[in-house]
């Protein structure tokens, strides 16, 4: 018996699978076709705001939500790929691709600097170090020469890829959705992966990780590397997007706006990154007809969202066997109807065998 039920149950996980990736191919193409069906260039911009704060999102969540650090100061790594670009593709006149690589570089490189000496701390240590470190590169953005101090830098040379160069909103909507897909798929690999199940472990129990003979320092690294790189990758396509940069784009209310993101989807799930960075963006624009109230109406709608779903609206593992819960529930359902039906067939054929006799 216990055959039947083990195969019956491996066709059950894999239907559900099946139906899962439908739903996500489904939701992909109809992303896809979002320009065709609204030619309105201002839900266009909103739109790719949106797909940027996500891929801004997805980045932290390996940080916050894979390892477990609290990084207060992600915006940071976002503000180097950013004027990276900037400066690269004005002064020196770089393509726009080209500087994505120095942007990277760089960013890694902070990204040590900083982590080596501060990952060994917790909680709310590592926060203030992180706090720290995003007002620091603020700070510089702010007052040296090349970045333009407090006016920023302007004049940004738009994306071109060959002989394709990318102006419009619907083409920045496309540049950021590839970036997104690409990053949803490196960090659902990064998940299943090795390191994706070190970074689980620390972030459930340190001292336990250690004990197994996981290298806790060098994960949380590796973490914190990984979020540098799509932050800063992000930041490189931001800064030809508008085409002017600022240090108040990347201070502290950023980096918060990037964290509320993660927590309202659910931390460590990327699909609730999405879900996060979509709501943070579109809801407060949903609202601009109050004004000055949107701001309070979009943060009384997050307080109602965190006190009913502390967990996030798309927490990992959540939602985990719900397709083979609704297809157990349909199948049970016309079974039951299937029944039904022959119970009535058979009451109708009794009542006919004796109104003959």
């Amino acid at each position: 018996m216990s055959l039947p039920r083990t195969a019956e149950r491996e066709r059950t996980v894999l239907s559900a699978k099946t139906s899962k990736r439908i739903l996500i191919l489904a939701l992909v193409v109809v992303a896809a076709f979002v320009p065709q069906i609204t030619g309105d260039q201002y839900y266009l911009s909103v739109a790719y705001q949106a797909e940027m704060l996500i891929c801004l999102a997805i980045g932290l969540n390996i940080v916050v939500g894979y390892a477990g650090l609290l990084d207060l100061g992600f915006a940071a790594f976002f503000a180097i790929g950013a004027y990276t670009t900037a400066m690269l593709s004005t002064i020196d006149n770089w393509p726009i691709l080209a500087t994505i690589v120095p942007g990277i570089l760089v960013a890694v490189v902070c990204s040590v600097i900083i982590g080596l000496p501060t990952l060994r701390l917790r909680s709310d240590y590592l926060a203030i170090v992180t706090l720290g470190f995003g007002e620091i590169i603020q700070t510089i953005a702010n007052n040296l020469g090349p970045t333009g101090g407090p006016t920023g830098i302007y004049g940004i040379p738009t994306l071109s890829i060959g002989s394709i160069v990318i102006q419009s909103a619907a083409s920045y909507y496309y540049v950021f959705f590839i970036l997104m897909v690409i990053f949803v798929f490196f960090s659902l690999r990064l998940r299943s992966s090795r390191i994706g199940r070190a970074w689980l472990c620390i972030r459930e129990d340190e001292d336990a990780a250690q004990a197994m003979g996981i290298k806790i320092h060098r994960y949380k690294l590796y973490a914190y590397m990984g979020g540098a790189v799509m932050g800063s990758i992000t930041g490189s396509l931001y800064a030809p997007a508008l085409s002017a940069i600022s240090p108040p784009s990347f201070g502290f209310s950023e980096s918060l706006l990037i964290l509320m993101a993660v927590a309202i989807g659910g931390m460590g799930s990327v699909w609730g990154a999405i879900l996060g960075g979509g709501i943070v963006v579109i809801l407060p624009e949903a609202f601009r007809q109050f004004s000055q109230a949107r701001l309070l109406v979009f943060g009384f709608m997050l307080i109602v969202i965190m006190m009913t779903r502390p967990q996030g609206l798309f927490p990992e593992g959540g939602f985990r066997g719900t397709f083979s819960r609704l297809r157990r529930r349909t199948r049970d359902s016309s079974d039951l109807k299937s029944a039904s039906a022959n119970s009535h067939e058979v009451r109708l054929s009794t009542i006919e065998t004796e109104e003959v006799s």
